[in-house]
């Protein structure tokens, strides 16, 4: 090969074999100076930016500047904290603060939110997480209710536990990062300066003791505070340090680079972070005492309704009245449906890493799920979808007011009712299965479940979505629970561990039940009855109808007939008096005899 080949050859080569350098490069320079390109919103976090440093140190942390001048720096959440969210997964967020430790920007890069995927609008996020712009890395936030001693943000309606999550994320990883960086809590009176915050369990990426004076090297990075804070020469271009210029546009003269970090004995000692889930549950204490009101009075339902079934009035009053209370307050006030997502949650959370502390965060849906738990074992599904499900129980009134407009009512035959039941087994077994890969995508097919909706926006939403809800409660005013029957996913999930149920004697049965007497069954509103009699668990809703039927005697027939005998035996008895009446107290023997007529004489 001649020289000029050669040299052709290696040209062309070249460029292959400096590929994967190349590309180095090009990932190093776009996760530095071309940091904004990928996510632009550094530069609504810093306007004058114009040059940005690499991610680096622990927790990682990127530089912004404006020429020489050291801004601010951004970092991604999940570099610092994992904190748990609604759907198992921490929210990855983008956040940025300047020297002096204020918030310039907050922006979600990535989740698994259902509530956040299917639900809430982009718009109503946006709201929310600009209200960090302008707070303090230091400073102590809560949702919602006000708080002595707290800044207070506006949440988001039906997204408590995800906003709640955010919040802790945020503002934990922020003052790690800044801590890490030099940035020390501002000299404030000891009455108004919060706390110093300790890295709390859910730190994933900082080690265990993070020297919080010593910035950490970065590209182009600033010299190290223990040098003079004086200005770069030509041959050193490096901007100053995160501390000397948090002094220089202090009012007080800046202290000695040495005395920004005091030693450790000479720092007051750190306190632990709050869990989420003790806020959540101080400001809910009216809600809670509720719930466990009506918790304990559902329980006295359940343990004496042998007696209460002998009443049926007092049952209809009673029934009725939960169900408002669990339509009303559980779904309308409260916001605790329970969804098929809480189901994957669990499961995933079981397969993956389970802590107490992320199901606590909202303290209605941890004591339902507790309560379910309990009665799953004692009676089965039915009394979380008969009594404590607010969508079942809209749907439930609803037909009764149908009912009592003399609505027909259109029930499908026993063989296509059993085929039907099958549709929500299916559709979990489908939701499950896409949960495996995202839990955000299962959130959006789970919209089958239409709580959403109707609870959690009550019916302000995108039309589609109401106008599914609102046919679900039009089909159910001729077919009594419907979605429930057929569609419910979640009515599906809790069937299954309702089969290990510990007893079967809390509903009655006869010998006589199905052979031959099938009133119950037919009375049944979901058809949980058997033609042999027997009552299928897995699909009763355990309104207590049956058990109604089962005491009276008006409509039980073994019952009609042991009245009827009952009744009859007072008519005997009182026969036979008026029978002793008449033949004497003493029987026939005693009675007066006629002598027989005289034989006529045959002569």
């Amino acid at each position: 090969m001649t020289g000029i080949g050669f040299r052709a050859a290696i040209a062309r080569a070249l460029p292959l074999l400096l590929l994967p350098l190349l590309l180095l490069t090009g990932q190093a320079r776009s996760a530095s100076e071309d940091l904004a390109s990928v996510y632009p919103q550094i530069r609504e976090f810093f306007p004058e930016a114009n040059r940005f440093g690499g991610f680096d140190g622990r927790p990682p942390s990127a530089p912004v500047y404006r020429g020489d001048e050291l801004l601010g720096y951004v970092f991604f959440t999940q570099d610092a904290v994992r904190i748990p969210a609604y759907s198992g997964q921490p929210i990855n967020t983008l956040v940025g603060f300047d020297l002096a430790g204020r918030i310039t920007g907050v922006s979600i890069v990535h989740h698994e939110e259902p509530i956040l995927a299917v639900g809430i609008t982009q718009a109503r996020l946006n709201q929310f997480i600009d209200q960090y712009r302008g707070k303090s890395v230091f400073d102590r936030i809560t949702i919602g209710a006000p708080r002595q001693g707290y800044v207070r943000l506006d949440g988001i309606t039906g997204a408590t536990i995800t906003v709640m999550v955010e919040n802790a994320t945020v503002m934990r990883a922020a003052r790690l990062v800044a801590e890490s960086r030099g940035v020390l809590l501002p000299d404030a009176p000891a009455a108004v300066r919060p706390a110093p915050w300790a890295p709390p369990a859910e730190t994933a990426a900082a080690p265990a003791a993070v020297p919080p004076a010593m910035p950490v090297p970065a590209p182009a990075a600033p010299p190290r505070i223990s040098e003079a804070p004086e200005r770069p020469g030509p041959a050193a271009r490096a901007p100053k340090p995160a501390p000397p210029k948090r002094a220089e546009k202090a009012e007080p003269p800046a202290p000695a680079p040495q005395a920004m970090t005091p030693p450790p004995a000479a720092r007051p000692a750190p306190q632990p972070e709050e869990p989420i889930w003790v806020d959540a549950w101080r400001h809910r204490e009216v809600e809670i005492g509720l719930l466990v009101a009506g918790l304990s009075v559902l329980t006295l339902i359940l343990i004496f309704q042998d007696w209460l079934a002998r009443r049926p009035k007092l049952v209809a009053w009673v029934r009725n009245g939960f169900l408002v209370f669990t339509l009303f307050f559980i779904g309308w006030y409260a916001l605790a449906q329970l969804t098929v997502i809480n189901v994957l949650t669990f499961v995933h959370a079981v397969m993956r890493e389970f802590r107490w502390e992320h199901f606590l965060i909202d303290p209605m849906l941890f004591m339902l799920w507790s309560f379910v738990a309990v009665t799953l074992l004692l009676w089965g599904r039915g009394v979380y979808c008969g009594w404590l499900c607010p969508f079942g129980a809209l749907q439930e009134l609803v037909n009764k007011i149908g009912r009592r407009f003399n609505v027909p009512q259109l029930d499908f035959p026993d063989v296509v009712h059993e085929r039907l039941a099958a549709l929500k087994y299916i559709i979990l077994i489908l939701l499950f299965g896409v949960s495996l890969q995202s839990m955000g995508e299962a959130a959006v097919y789970a919209e089958v479940e239409p709580f959403k909706t109707a609870f959690g926006f009550r019916f302000q939403r995108e039309w589609p979505f109401v106008l599914y809800a609102l046919a679900l409660i039009a089909i159910t005013v001729v077919n009594r629970k419907f979605f429930c029957k057929y569609l419910c996913p979640l009515g599906a999930a809790l069937a299954i561990p309702g089969r290990f149920r510990l007893f079967d004697w809390w509903l009655r049965r006869r010998k006589e039940c199905g052979k031959p007497c099938q009133t119950c069954a037919v009375e049944c509103p979901v058809h949980a009855i058997r033609a042999t009699g027997e009552i299928n668990a897995n699909e009763c809703h355990y309104c207590l109808d049956c058990q109604v039927v089962y005491y009276n005697q008006y409509k039980c027939p073994p019952l009609i007939e042991r009245r009827k005998r009952r009744e009859r035996l007072p008519r005997a008895r009182e026969a036979v008096r008026g029978l002793e009446a008449t033949i004497g107290r003493y029987g026939s023997e005693d009675m007066p005899r006629e002598s027989p007529p005289e034989k006529p004489d045959r002569e």
